[in-house]
C-alpha cells in the first residue's frame, strides 16, 4: 500500500520539486504535530493565515454552529444570511467611513481580481499601475499586476495597460495620471521582504490618485488583522484606499477573502452589466461565521495590544553573527542572512529542532517570522533559543 507521501507527490498537483512533506497530525495553538508525535513551532501562520492560532475553540464552536444551520445555500449576493450580514456589520464599524460595502470572494487572488474588475468598471479607464516587487496572487488578473518578471513570463500574454513602478520612490508617482484606473499597491510589502513606507510615501500617493481621478488599492491580504499592530496597516499611516482586499486570516482558518469600498462605487458592479462580479462559493456560511467569531476574538481579548511589542521581543532576542538585520512591522518580521544558501541551510536544519518558517518570493536571502499573534512571551523565547541554535548548526 502506498503511504500518504508516495500518494501526495503522486495525486496532488505540486508548486514545487521540494515541498517540506510535513505530514501534519493536529495543529493548536502555536503549534503543529506531525504524524510521529514531534512537535513544532509555527512561525509562518499558514502564510499569516493563523493569526489567533490553529483552532481556536471559539472558533471551532462557532463553525459546528453554524453547520447544525446550513450551509452552501446559493451563488453568492442572492440569499440574506446571517453570518455574512453579521460579520459585514462588524467589521466595517472597525473601518473608515467609506469602506461600507464588502464583497465576499473565497481568497485573496479572487479579491485582487474583484477590486482591479470594480476599478475598471467604475472610473471607465484600463490602465493599472502596480509596484515593483509586489504580490497580489496568482491567477491570471492578479499575477498581470504581480511585480516580478521570473513568476510572470510563462504565462504570457497577461493584461494589457499595465505599468509597474518603485515602491517609495516619490518622483515615480507622476505616472499615474488621469488615465489610470487604478493603483494597487500592499502599504508594506511582504513578499519583498518586509519594506514599511517612507517619506510619507502613502500620504503623497493618495494626493495623486484624489487629483487624477485614480482609485487606491490597498492589498492588505498577508497584512490585515492585526499582523503589523493595527487592525490594518494603512490605520497606523492614516490613508485611507478607495478599495481595501483582505483574506488569509479573515477567516479564522476557512477559505474567506472580500474586497471593500464605498457603497456607490460598489454598486457599479450591479448593471452594465448586472453581475458584473459573481462567485458561488464567495462568503461560505461556515467560513463566515468562523471569520466573525474570529474577529470578536482579535477585539474582545485585544490581542492586537500586545503585537508590538512582541516584536520587539524576537528582534532583542534574536542573536547571531549570521543575522545581518531584522527588519519588519508588528509580527510580520524578515531576518536577512547573507546569502539565499545560507536561508536554504537554515530552512534545512530548522525542521531538525522543530522550527516552520518559510522564506519572501522576492527577498530570498531572508526568512520570515510570522507566528500566532497569540503567541505568548515565554513561546517567543523559547523560540529565539532555537532560532539561534539553528543558525549555529547552519554555521556547521
Amino acid at each position: 500500500m502506498l503511504s500518504d507521501r508516495q500518494l501526495f507527490l503522486q495525486h496532488v498537483g505540486q508548486t514545487s520539486d521540494y515541498p517540506s512533506m510535513i505530514e501534519a497530525e493536529r495543529a493548536e495553538g502555536i503549534y503543529i504535530y506531525d504524524k510521529n508525535g514531534k512537535e513544532y513551532i509555527d512561525l509562518c501562520s499558514g502564510v499569516s493565515v493563523s493569526n489567533i492560532g490553529h483552532r481556536h475553540p471559539k472558533v471551532i464552536e462557532a463553525i459546528k454552529n453554524q453547520l447544525d444551520k446550513y450551509m452552501h445555500l446559493m451563488v453568492y449576493g442572492e440569499y440574506v444570511q446571517s453570518p455574512q450580514v453579521s460579520y459585514a456589520k462588524l467589521l466595517t464599524e472597525q473601518l473608515p467611513v467609506k469602506l461600507n460595502s464588502i464583497y465576499f470572494t473565497n481568497s485573496g487572488s479572487e479579491a485582487t481580481e474583484g477590486a482591479l474588475k470594480l476599478a475598471k468598471r467604475y472610473t471607465g479607464r484600463s490602465e493599472i499601475i502596480s509596484m515593483k516587487d509586489s504580490y497580489h496572487g496568482s491567477t491570471h488578473g492578479a499575477l498581470s499586476v504581480l511585480g516580478n518578471e521570473y513568476f510572470k513570463n510563462a504565462f504570457r500574454p497577461l493584461l494589457p495597460d499595465i505599468k509597474f513602478i518603485n515602491f517609495n520612490k516619490i518622483s515615480d508617482l507622476q505616472n499615474i495620471t488621469e488615465k489610470t484606473a487604478c493603483v494597487i499597491l500592499e502599504p508594506i510589502q511582504s513578499e519583498a521582504g518586509v519594506v514599511s513606507p517612507e517619506n510619507e510615501y502613502l500620504s503623497k500617493l493618495r494626493e495623486r490618485c484624489d487629483k487624477t481621478g485614480t482609485l487606491l488599492i490597498f492589498d492588505e491580504v498577508q497584512t490585515g488583522f492585526g499582523r503589523t499592530g493595527h487592525l490594518f496597516a494603512f490605520q497606523k499611516y492614516n490613508v485611507v484606499p478607495d478599495i481595501l482586499t483582505i483574506a488569509k486570516s479573515m477567516g479564522g482558518g476557512l477559505p474567506l477573502g472580500a474586497f471593500i469600498a464605498e457603497k456607490k462605487i460598489m454598486d457599479s458592479l450591479k448593471n452594465n452589466p448586472m453581475l458584473g462580479h459573481i462567485t458561488t462559493f464567495g462568503g461560505h456560511p461556515v467560513s463566515c461565521a468562523a471569520a466573525l467569531a474570529s474577529l470578536k476574538i482579535i477585539l474582545e481579548q485585544n490581542i492586537i495590544s500586545k503585537v508590538v511589542e512582541k516584536g520587539e521581543l524576537f528582534k532583542n532576542n534574536l542573536k547571531n553573527d549570521k543575522i545581518l538585520s531584522i527588519k519588519g512591522e508588528g509580527l510580520l518580521l524578515a531576518v536577512e542572512l547573507a546569502t539565499k544558501e545560507d536561508v536554504l541551510t537554515f530552512s534545512k536544519n530548522k525542521i531538525k529542532v522543530g522550527l516552520l518558517t518559510d522564506v519572501f518570493l522576492f527577498a530570498q536571502n531572508k526568512f520570515r517570522i510570522g507566528p500566532p499573534l497569540t503567541i505568548t512571551n515565554d513561546e517567543i523565547i523559547k523560540t529565539c533559543k532555537l532560532i539561534n541554535q539553528t543558525l549555529e548548526l547552519s554555521n556547521k
